[in-house]
C-alpha cells in the first residue's frame, strides 16, 4: 500500500514572518534542514509527498494571486532542483471564520485518500509545525511529526525513513501493577506516578535528560515494603526500552560522566544484549525519601538485566542525595548518546551481525 508524507509550507519548509504571508522574495527563507531532510526522504524512501498548506484569502485583495504564486513557484523549483518532486499540491484558501472543511484542519482537501485501498493512512505522516497539523493527522488517522525546539528535520527525516521507537508495556503480578510507555525521540516529557516520591524524581530525571517521552503508572504492595515496586518497574523499563530500540539498526551503541555539586557520577552504556553491572555506589544512609538505598543496586541491575544492557556505574562525593540523582541523570545522558541513531549509516554496530 502507498503512504503519504503531508507537508505544511509556512512554518514547516518556509520561515513565516509576523503577518503570516509570504507575499515577496524578501520574506521568503527556508527552515534550517528542510531541503536537505525531504531530499533524504525522497532519495531514500517510497512515500509519496504531498504539500498541504492553507493560505489565507489567496486571490482577495489583501493577498493577490500575483504576490503568491511567483514566490511560491520559485519554493517548488527550488526543492525540485534538490530532487523533491511534491506528488500533490493542496492549496485551501479559506479563512478561519468560513469553517471550511478544506481547510486544515479539515480534511476536505484530501478526501481522494480517504478510505482509498491504495493507502495506508495509519503508516503515513503529516509534517507541520502547528496543533492544526496534529489534529489534520488525527482526523486522518495518520501520524503527526511536529517541527519545533526539540524536533528538527533531520529528527523527521530518521524517524520517516527508519520508524519510531515507541513501546508500552504492562507488568501485573500478585504484587505490582505497572503499566508503562515510552518515546525514546521523545521531547523529555513525563507523567510518573510509582507511589514513592523520590523514586519518581529520580525516573524523570531519565525522560528529562534523555529526551525520552516516559509514562509509568504503578500500582504496588507498600503496605508490605518498596522492593517489589522499584524492582518490577526497573524489570518493566527495561523491556520497555529493549521493544522500543527493535533491531538496534544504527545506534551509535555506546554512551557518561557528570559532576552534581560535590558528586562526579559515571554512567558507560552497552547496548550488546549482554546483561552485566558493575556497580561503585557507596550509601551510608538507609533512606532517601521513602526509597531504601540499599534498593538502588537492585533497581540498576535489574534494568540491565531486562533491557540487555551492560552498565558501568561509578559515583564519588558526600551528598547522597546529590549522588543518586546524579547517577540517574548520567544513565539519561548516557541513554541518549546511545540509542541515538545515524541513518547514513544505518547498519548494526557490530561485527557479529547482530546485538
Amino acid at each position: 500500500m502507498k503512504k503519504l508524507l503531508m507537508v505544511d509550507r509556512d512554518g514547516t519548509l518556509i520561515k513565516e514572518p509576523a503577518d503570516e504571508q509570504i507575499d515577496s522574495f524578501e520574506k521568503l527563507e527556508f527552515v534550517e534542514g528542510a531541503i536537505g531532510a525531504l531530499s533524504f526522504i525522497r532519495h531514500h524512501t517510497d512515500y509519496e509527498i504531498a504539500l498541504v498548506s492553507n493560505q489565507d484569502g489567496l486571490g482577495t485583495p489583501a493577498f493577490p494571486e500575483e504576490t503568491f504564486w511567483p514566490v511560491h513557484n520559485f519554493i517548488i523549483k527550488t526543492l525540485e532542483g534538490e530532487g523533491v518532486k511534491f506528488d500533490y499540491q493542496f492549496i485551501d484558501r479559506h479563512f478561519p471564520e468560513d469553517n471550511h472543511p478544506d481547510r486544515k484542519p479539515g480534511i476536505g482537501m484530501l478526501k481522494q485518500f480517504i478510505d482509498n485501498p491504495d493507502y495506508d493512512l495509519s503508516a503515513s505522516y503529516v509534517i507541520g509545525d502547528r496543533d492544526t497539523d496534529r489534529q489534520l493527522a488525527e482526523n486522518l488517522g495518520a501520524k503527526a511529526l511536529i517541527i519545533n525546539d526539540t524536533t528538527s528535520w533531520e529528527k523527521v527525516a530518521e524517524i520517516v525513513f527508519a520508524g519510531e521507537r515507541k513501546a508500552s508495556v504492562r507488568r501485573t503480578t500478585k504484587e505490582t501493577d505497572i503499566d508503562i510507555s515510552l518515546n525514546l525521540d521523545g521531547e523529555g516529557k513525563s507523567c510518573i506516578s510509582t507511589g514513592l516520591g523520590f523514586f519518581d524524581h529520580m525516573l524523570e530525571q531519565i525522560a528529562r535528560h534523555g529526551m525520552i517521552d516516559l509514562n509509568i503508572k504503578v500500582a504496588g504492595d507498600l503496605n508490605v515494603d518498596e522492593h517489589h515496586t522499584i524492582e518490577d518497574t526497573a524489570l518493566a523499563l527495561g523491556e520497555c526500552i529493549r521493544q522500543a530500540l527493535g533491531d538496534k539498526r544504527g545506534i551509535e551503541r555506546y554512551g557518561y560522566c557528570l559532576p552534581m555539586d560535590d558528586c562526579l557520577c559515571q554512567v558507560a552504556i552497552d547496548f550488546g544484549g549482554r546483561p552485566w553491572l558493575v556497580w561503585d555506589a557507596e550509601f551510608h544512609r538507609e533512606r532517601i525519601g521513602e526509597m531504601p538505598t540499599e534498593m538502588f543496586l537492585h533497581f540498576f541491575k535489574s534494568l540491565s538485566d531486562a533491557a540487555g544492557i551492560n552498565l558501568n556505574i561509578k559515583a564519588e562525593g558526600t551528598n547522597e542525595h546529590h549522588k543518586i540523582e546524579g547517577i540517574f541523570k548520567a544513565l539519561a545522558r548516557a541513554l541518549r548518546t546511545a540509542v541515538k541513531r545515524d541513518v547514513n549509516h544505518f547498519q548494526l554496530p557490530s561485527t557479529k551481525g547482530m546485538l
